[in-house]
């Protein structure tokens, strides 16, 4: 089938810049085209027939837009035809110093200024994300052309593909590809902003008079994606590649006063985007027939993305001053013929023969042991072949259940598809033998969550479980003190929201039912009663009440008194909260009782909102009725021409009115019960940390500092109580690791997307700082006997007191 034959697309990106022509440059009221004014010049006579207005027609004028309004201008149709095997090319065009590598790659420090790279990269992963018909697996490159010279900006990135061959472009029947570049396989969208991150610092850039940061190559970041169907996994493979392109800017050398070797650089740069234009302008010709793209590098590596089977977008990035008219003229002309250029893409489909003999030698294999079986089976007068019925289904489902009760003492047995259907109805019965044991265990027994630390040392003081968190016989529990225990509710109320905490992090590991019959051999083991609970509260209360009492030691004989182990953190949490944290855990426990009814209140008003929306729904339906039935008997009116409606009518129309505003004033509450609601979650946030930061800290306090640190933590000592021990005490500055965790603490809740980027970021950052650091340290071994003051403040850390 022939493909359709489709038009490049081509935008205008314009540099935002306080000095903008606006006599000079003036965009259409359709934001699709671009007219550029010159005055005359008055030196050169009366005749002068320069021309002096031009008019350009474009797919877009992208004027102070922001990266995302480019990107999805720009790119997100052409990545998602890309998702679907159709390969994809982005390239940026113009002078230097207008901003084709912020528009292609962006400002890698700020998440919201990523450019079009960055976004393809998590556009692609958040659809592989979504996908469940396929498998897809992604490969990324990242090539430079400098100099008229191939070179891999990943090749210090161990790979698989990576060789030592001289790098070179070769045609082949599936396209253009780049002997010798390495190509990395990524998971997900942090290793490919890695393998981003690392290329861009391995490019090469000079400055001039223009550019500070002037790109001195050619690069082409491509991905690759295949896609496999699981159904046909082996057989249909789905390729694309996009190709995103971030040419050198073409650069006048009166204006940029390069020398030497940015000269030379820039030579290459002018001759190679020149055959560029002359490739454009043969495409665009009809009657050209030979197009020759082996005339540079870069128009040899682009052949499929310009003429081939691909679609193609073009960003045009000028400037806005008067000063650079001329360079915006030919920006512009370059843009225009692109437009003409004509491609037709398909998308690109293989089949893997191999995978279709795998698929039919498996089909062979299994009809062979199915008539070797109809061969055993001579006895057998039929025997189907085909997939099994549902009748035969349920007759096998039947007989498996009468072999398990005893009434028959084996299968009948035909096929070999009725042996993988028994297999089956066995494991489904497995299944739901274990659901039922498991539901019947969790009716008898109340199963612990072992991260629960509250809930365990309730359990160790009822005498229940060991410090082991094995369960005790009844013999054991029988030589123990009575044990204090909370009443139900209360005992509910903290499961509960242990519950939640731990969903929230992900540590849930309950019991299952085969862990509870592992601890459970005999009937002389416990379980906890439901009864005695609240007669061990009462008791549990007074002891409490005795402790309060009691009036608290002195601090040196705390310390002398100290256990020679420190006891569990899930007893020790309980002390705690009973103890020093009292206040905390009370101000934790009113917070998260108004958050609960806050929620509960919101659930309410929301229904309420969704029944009134309905009843106004019935009410529109009743009026629409009664207007019908109205039109139909004929409509009547007063001697003002007012129309005369009926009672009913009128009162569903007073009803609605009414619901109307319920509606109003019901969403008003809602909308204000959100903000208190995420106001209280706040507030919760806060005091859980806040409880669980001061229990380490008592902790350690408590059970953890040696006790010839005790002297210092008097009142009268040099060290604040509350910070010792401390994980990092000997670091004398702050490590990438905790400037991540920072930034996300500020970056992540306005961007939740955000992660996978600052990761790449600041492993690519913590990677060269490591290198800069060993080049350091050879330095100074080349050098004995000389330390710098940097070198001499590392090598001998101290801890500062105050």
């Amino acid at each position: 089938m022939h493909a359709a034959e489709k038009k490049v697309r081509a935008f205008v990106r314009v540099k935002p810049t306080a000095h903008f022509a606006q006599d000079v440059i003036k965009f259409g009221p359709d934001n699709k085209s671009i007219d550029i004014y010159i005055k005359k010049d008055a030196k050169k006579g009366v005749v002068n027939n320069k021309q002096t207005d031009w008019s350009f027609k474009l797919d877009g004028v992208l004027h102070n837009t922001s990266q995302e309004l480019t990107y999805e201008t720009v790119a997100k149709k052409l990545v998602s035809e890309a998702l679907t095997g159709y390969n994809g090319t982005i390239m940026c065009y113009g002078q230097t110093g207008a901003g084709k590598t912020y528009t292609m790659t962006g400002a890698t420090a700020e998440y919201k200024h990523r450019g079009i790279i960055p976004r393809a990269v998590q556009q692609v992963f958040k659809a592989i994300a979504c996908s469940v018909d396929s498998f897809i697996t992604v490969r990324i490159s990242y090539l430079e052309i400098y100099n008229e010279t191939l070179c891999d900006l990943l090749s210090t990135m161990t790979s698989s593909g990576a060789s030592d061959v001289q790098m070179a472009v070769v045609d082949c029947p599936q396209g253009v590809y780049v002997k010798g570049l390495s190509i990395h396989s990524v998971s997900g969208e942090e290793d490919a902003l890695n393998l981003l991150f690392e290329g861009e610092t391995n490019r090469v850039i000079a400055e001039h008079s223009l550019n500070k940061n002037s790109s001195r190559s050619h690069c082409i970041f491509t991905i690759y994606i295949e896609s496999r169907v699981r159904v046909l996994s082996d057989i249909r493979c789905i390729n694309s590649k996009i190709n995103l392109i971030d040419l050198a800017g073409s650069e006048r050398l009166s204006k940029t006063g390069s020398e030497g070797r940015v000269l030379k650089e820039a030579a290459y740069i002018n001759r190679s985007l020149s055959f560029l234009e002359q490739i454009i302008i043969a495409l665009a010709d009809p009657k050209r027939e030979h197009i020759p793209f082996r005339q540079s590098k870069l128009t040899h590596v682009l052949k499929d993305s310009l003429g081939g089977k691909c679609n193609t977008v073009l960003v045009a990035n000028i400037c806005g001053e008067a000063l650079h008219v001329e360079e915006t003229l030919s920006s512009l002309r370059f843009a225009t013929r692109m437009k003409w250029i004509t491609t037709e893409p398909v998308v690109n489909v293989t089949y893997d023969s191999e995978g279709t003999v795998k698929t039919l030698e498996k089909e062979i294999s299994l009809l062979k042991q199915e008539l070797a079986m109809h061969d055993s089976l001579v006895n057998r007068s039929l025997v189907t072949y085909g997939p099994l019925t549902d009748v035969q289904v349920a007759e096998i489902k039947s007989q498996i259940h009468e072999y398990l009760q005893g009434n028959i003492d084996e299968i009948d047995i035909t096929n070999f598809r009725q042996v993988q259907e028994v297999f089956r109805q066995f494991k489904l019965i497995v299944r739901q033998q274990e659901g039922e044991v498991e539901t019947r265990l969790r009716s008898k027994y109340v199963l612990i969550d072992k991260n629960d630390f509250a809930t365990i040392a309730a359990a160790q003081k009822l005498g229940i479980v060991d410090v082991d968190h094995h369960l005790l016989k009844r013999q054991d529990v029988e030589t123990k003190p009575t044990p204090v225990s909370p009443n139900p509710d209360e005992k509910k109320k903290k499961f509960g929201t242990s519950s939640e905490q731990f969903k929230k992090e992900g540590t849930k590991n309950f019991f299952s039912g085969k862990d509870l019959a592992a601890h459970l051999p005999s009937k002389s083991q416990v379980i906890i009663p439901n009864k005695n609970l609240d007669v061990k509260e009462k008791a549990r209360n007074e002891d409490t009440a005795k402790n309060d009492a009691q009036p608290s030691k002195p601090v040196s004989e705390e310390i002398s008194q100290r256990p020679s182990s420190p006891p569990s953190r899930a007893v020790a949490f309980e002390q705690f909260k009973e103890e020093c944290g009292s206040e905390i855990n009370r101000i934790f426990k009113e917070n998260k009782s108004i958050l609960l009814a806050r929620r509960k209140r919101s659930s309410t008003v929301a229904r309420r909102i969704n029944i009134i929306k309905q009843e106004m729904e019935d009410i529109k339906k009743a009026l629409e009725a009664q207007r019908q039935e109205r039109s139909q008997q004929g409509e009547y009116v007063d001697e003002k021409g007012r129309l005369i409606i009926d009672e009913k009518e009128f009162l569903l129309i007073m009803k609605l009115k009414d619901l109307k505003e319920e509606y109003r004033c019901s969403y008003a509450e809602l909308q204000d019960l959100k903000a208190e609601i995420q106001y209280c979650q706040h507030l919760v946030d806060r005091c859980r940390n806040k409880l669980i930061s001061e229990f380490e800290i008592w902790y350690s306090e408590s059970f953890l500092i040696p006790t010839h640190v005790q002297n210092a933590l008097k009142p009268s000592g040099n060290i604040r109580p509350g910070m010792i021990p401390i994980n990092r005490v000997m670091c004398l500055e702050e490590d990438e690791q905790e400037r991540f965790e920072r930034m996300q603490e500020a970056m992540l809740p306005a961007g939740p997307d955000s992660a996978a980027f600052y990761k790449a970021k600041m492993k690519t950052d913590q990677k060269h700082t490591y290198n800069r650091t060993m080049s350091s340290l050879k330095l100074m071994h080349k050098k004995p006997g000389h330390i710098t003051a940097a070198g001499k403040h590392r090598a001998l850390p101290f801890l500062h007191v105050t």
